[in-house]
């Protein structure tokens, strides 16, 4: 069952790094409830259900959290859950009637996660943003890019969910650990600026000793260095290399046929550039496919530069199970793995409101209740014939 088995939370519906955590615990075994609008929402990019795969894993319900009735039906679910996600800007959810001080009125042991990219208080709390926007004041989007050019988003994995749904994960099981002894709940306010400031920690302390400069791309491990980067193969496609450790470094000049070179010279900055131009017309002279049998499985710090059609069959993906196929969808699988209690994706992304008679019976709702709050607008379901070819949130 994994090894959150037993964990109830209740995930008010979100884009981004909210849906990655409830995920995250999901795929952990966690029984997640994800509380959908009853009514699009318009947030997020227009897909057919089951195509977001962030959404995996659990059922959902659907509640107009506008009509007081709906509003009491979260408040009952939040009376029995260990966790709930809330993701909407600062003071949403106080108006809505579901903010902190009520859930834990009714559930003083409940661990209320709240993820936004500001933060809850401050300047900036009630503004829009994105990814982009939070690893931008984090000082992490600055030293992401080629030297000499402008920084470049890293997709949107550093704020969203390296810095927002992975810390919200985190700091939210941590607050339920403490509950065990405790037996008080408490607010987890996640900030992804803060995120992904944290991951940043050790950047700052090579700063601090002179060991990191603010210039792209002049750096030991953000391409400024020969030794660690990307480069183009013959056909087109690239290999990357990360020969830090003295060692490695001499098995990889001795494997891309480089002579002659001064190993001492690695480290020294005023060489990187020169040296640059020698690992590149050497790893010009063979194929992707080439330097991986030469390089593929030594200590040289290896890897061919895959993309998403490519990493779910790269053979040792596969004998790890990395990557896993349900309904048409290849997808990452549960990650990390455990020994005894392994995880494991529970069903696909439902369409909003699958599940909201079920789960309403299995949280204690009798069929005249369900049938009430569905007559008064409270609720909303969706039939199985209903779920797959609509626009998702």
């Amino acid at each position: 069952m994994g090894p959150l088995a037993g964990l109830k939370v209740v995930e008010l519906a979100g884009i981004g790094p909210g849906p990655h955590c409830a995920m995250l615990f999901s795929d952990m075994g966690a029984e997640v409830v994800r509380v959908d609008r009853t009514l699009p929402s318009g947030l997020g990019v227009p897909r057919p259900y089951g195509s977001d795969l962030l959404n995996r894993g659990r059922r959902s319900v659907a509640i107009d959290m506008k009509n007081p009735d709906g509003v009491a039906t979260l408040l009952r679910l939040a009376e029995q859950a260990d966790a709930l996600i809330e993701p909407f800007r600062p003071g949403v959810a106080e108006r809505l009637g579901i903010g902190p001080d009520a859930c834990l009125a009714r559930n003083p042991k409940l661990v209320y996660g709240r993820m936004t990219g500001w933060g809850q208080t401050g300047p900036l709390a009630h503004a829009a943003g994105h990814d982009i926007n939070y690893i931008a004041l984090s000082g992490a989007l600055h030293g992401i890019g080629q030297r000499g050019g402008p920084p470049v988003p890293p997709l949107n994995l550093v704020g969203d969910f390296g810095g927002g749904a992975l810390y919200l994960a985190y700091g939210m099981l941590a607050a339920v650990f403490e509950a065990g002894r405790s037996g008080k709940g408490q607010v987890v306010d996640v900030s992804m600026v803060e995120g992904a400031a944290s991951l940043m920690t050790g950047f700052f302390g090579l700063r601090g000793i002179g060991m990191w400069t603010d210039e792209r791309g002049d750096n030991i491990i953000d391409g400024g260095a020969h030794f660690y980067g990307v480069y183009e193969t013959k056909d087109g496609k690239y290999i990357s290399l990360g020969a830090i450790e003295p060692k490695f470094y001499k098995l990889m000049i001795d494997l891309l046929g480089l002579e002659g070179v001064d190993l001492s010279i690695q480290l020294d900055r005023i060489h990187w550039p020169a040296m640059r131009e020698k690992v590149a017309a050497a790893v010009q002279e063979k194929t992707r496919d080439e330097w991986c049998e030469i390089m593929e499985g030594t200590d040289v710090c290896f890897a061919p530069v895959l993309d998403m059609a490519e990493a779910p069959e790269h053979p040792h993906n596969k004998a790890r199970g990395t990557f896993v196929e349900i309904d048409g969808f290849v997808q990452p699988g549960p990650a990390p793995k455990f020994s005894r209690t392994p995880p494991a994706i529970r069903g696909p992304a439902p369409a909003p409101g699958t599940h909201t008679r079920a789960v309403l019976a299995d949280w204690g709702f009798g069929a005249e209740e369900i049938a009430a709050l569905e007559d008064s607008g409270a609720v909303g379901w969706r039939g199985p014939a209903e779920g797959g070819a609509e626009a998702a949130e």
